[in-house]
């Protein structure tokens, strides 16, 4: 079982590790397991590549990000700049119904509503436009219109997980309550957290999910 100490090392040396990152702009601390990332960094797809980074170190429990993105004076532009590339970047990107979304730039603060279909619509519309130069958060206030859930909903689901290769589907629980699904048990990383979670979304009629997977760390007999 790792120490506080020795995931904070981990962690700063992933970021180190990171293309994308200057790790000495970021701060490192740990509490039973929880990393926080504080300081602040000059672009938003570098703190995205920071909280990613620290979810890959193992025995990490959970990450607080506490990042500002203060731009440089060259890479700032207008909301209004902003808008237009944002709105350009839904149109063009096949999987996302733009004209169903509704697109707010507040001091390069992006908000995304509206209503899709389908809930991997709502996801690829945030990643469409999370590497946009000027822009320091977005949210996504995306809804997913409800459609009736089908009984084998859960079925379905069980069998993506096990198709998928990351997933352990042995020690996942699916719980459906209208149309929200909720993932209950262990996972070995935060990757197979995630995978498990976009597997969720992409079942029909679906338009919450609740991902309660903890990750734990894997023991390993020698």
């Amino acid at each position: 079982m790792k120490t506080d100490f020795e995931i904070q090392k981990d962690v700063i040396e992933q970021l180190r590790w990171e293309p994308a990152l200057a790790a000495a702009e970021i701060g490192v601390s740990v509490k039973d397991g929880i990393v926080t990332l504080s300081g602040t960094i000059d672009s938003y797809p570098k703190k995205l590549a920071a909280e990613k980074g620290a979810r890959k170190v193992s025995a990490v429990k959970a990450v607080i990000e506490n990042l500002e993105v203060h731009l440089p004076t060259n890479k700032q532009k207008s909301d209004q700049q902003i808008a237009d590339q944002v709105l350009n970047a839904l149109r063009w990107h096949t999987a996302v119904a733009d004209e169903k979304l509704k697109v707010t730039v507040e001091h390069g603060f992006v908000t995304l509503s509206g209503q899709v279909d389908w809930g991997y619509e709502r996801n690829m519309a945030k990643t469409a436009i999370e590497n946009i130069e000027g822009i320091r958060l977005v949210v996504n206030e995306i809804t997913v219109r409800p459609h009736p859930v089908y009984s084998d909903v859960t079925e379905k689901i069980g069998a993506a997980f096990q198709r998928h290769a990351s997933i352990d589907s042995s020690k996942i629980r699916i719980c459906i309550t209208g149309n929200r699904v909720t993932l209950e048990g262990r996972v070995r990383s935060w990757a197979e957290r995630d995978d498990a979670e976009e597997a969720a979304w992409s079942a029909k009629g679906v338009n919450q999910v609740v991902n309660n997977l903890i990750v734990e760390e894997e023991e390993f007999a020698f």
